[in-house]
């Protein structure tokens, strides 16, 4: 078995004395280990590390074998995030959240979102919609087209904690301090104010921790809550 691709890598962990096993994003195949012989020479170094666009070979004997990886460089990136402590932290908390795709299923709306993210400037608007399109990749969707009790479409003003699902104004007036705030930036509507922000992160965050994270019983990733932090001032 074998194919090419290209992908970003999201991982590496020590393999032996001399290698490593790199984790990837690829185009049209999804999420890949593969062993790479010699990962850890200082010839491979600056390869090997996340947030870097690469072109992979994986090569096995069979289709379900962990397989190995010829790796080459395509768009560095290590060196520039390193510099910039909150694109720094922004590549740690989406090459976290990209392993949380399960593995060999193409997501590729979702790569390549990550990577323009990777190549521009910090956006918390823009970090909040991806929590957004990774639940709805993950298969737990939030509904913000239409009231949960009324049905409307107009005046959607927050989200049930519970389903997921929009409220409006008219029938969240009795709950709001059970209800999230919604902000219409998630809508496709308006701009994005830094309270705008903070409540999309509330019920990415959430629903996150409903859906995945604590079902695996993992943690939420330590650097997203420095962001989210650093993002809101």
């Amino acid at each position: 078995m074998e194919w090419t691709g290209e992908g970003l890598l999201i991982g590496v962990r020590r393999h032996g004395e001399t290698s490593v096993i790199a984790e990837a994003i690829v185009l049209g195949r999804g999420r890949y280990l593969g062993l790479v012989r010699g990962g850890r020479s200082r010839q491979q170094a600056a390869t090997l590390q996340p947030g870097n666009s690469v072109q992979l070979t994986w090569r096995a004997r069979l289709e379900d074998h962990l397989g190995t990886f010829a790796i080459e460089l395509l768009q560095p990136r290590a060196a520039e995030l390193i510099a910039d402590r909150a694109r720094l932290y922004m590549s740690q908390l989406l090459t976290e959240h990209l392993r949380l795709l399960p593995e060999r299923d193409p997501h590729d709306r979702l790569l390549m979102e990550a990577v323009r993210l990777l190549d521009g400037p910090v956006s918390g608007e823009k970090l909040a919609r991806f929590e957004m399109r990774l639940l709805e990749e993950l298969g737990f969707g939030l509904d913000l087209e239409s009231c949960a009790v009324t049905g409307n479409t107009e005046e959607l003003t927050h989200v049930s904690p519970r389903t997921g699902r929009a409220v409006c104004r008219e029938a969240a007036e009795p709950y709001l301090d059970r209800l999230f705030r919604l902000p219409a930036f998630l809508r496709g509507e308006g701009t994005a104010t830094p309270q705008d922000v903070a409540d999309a992160f509330a019920i990415s965050g959430h629903f996150l921790d409903m859906h995945v994270w604590h079902p695996r019983q993992i943690e939420p990733p330590a650097v997203r809550g420095v962001l989210v932090e650093m993002l809101g001032r």
